[in-house]
């Protein structure tokens, strides 16, 4: 009785300890003008096990959803998804004109070297939701889309369960 007992002791510690985790890289937001009320941010999501990402938050925007853009019938047109898998091991890119976090009903104007809050709300297989707090920097109109250089102290490794 004793073994069962801590036999199911060390499952469910491990169990814990096997928490999915999500390596973001290269995050950014695309600036805006001042009487813009919609951007999109973009990064690579690599998880540690299958996750799903089903919601993102942000409080500069009313409003954010997961969007796709995509060809149909020779015109490009995006839409809100209610999610994105992610396979373990693999990155998902979120990248102009394909998956990315769309911010609308913008409280103000994100300009270049602004930084961005940003909460993206995952589930691993098990359906428990997780999720990763970011400090996203914002890049310029006209200052292409190659993110700054991160550092590792952004924010990204702030788990909440």
């Amino acid at each position: 009785m004793k073994k069962l007992i801590i036999t199911g002791l060390l499952a469910m510690t491990t169990a814990a300890w096997a928490q999915t985790t999500v390596k973001v890289e290269d995050a950014w937001v695309r600036g805006t003008v001042s009487t813009q009320k919609a951007t999109g941010a973009f990064m690579r999501l690599t998880p540690s096990a299958n996750a799903r990402l089903v919601e993102a938050q942000s409080p500069v925007a009313g409003v954010v959803e997961i969007h796709e853009m995509a060809m149909e019938k020779d015109v490009m047109k995006m839409r809100q998804v209610p999610g994105l898998d992610l396979a373990a091991g693999r990155t998902m890119e979120l990248k102009p004109g394909g998956y990315h976090v769309m911010l609308m009903d913008l409280k103000q104007q994100l300009k270049g070297g602004d930084t961005v809050p940003l909460t993206l709300v995952f589930e691993d297989d098990a359906k428990k939701r997780f999720t990763q707090e970011l400090k996203v920097p914002v890049t310029a109109l006209g200052g292409g889309n190659a993110p700054a250089p991160m550092k590792h102290d952004m924010g990204h490794g702030a788990h909440k369960q």
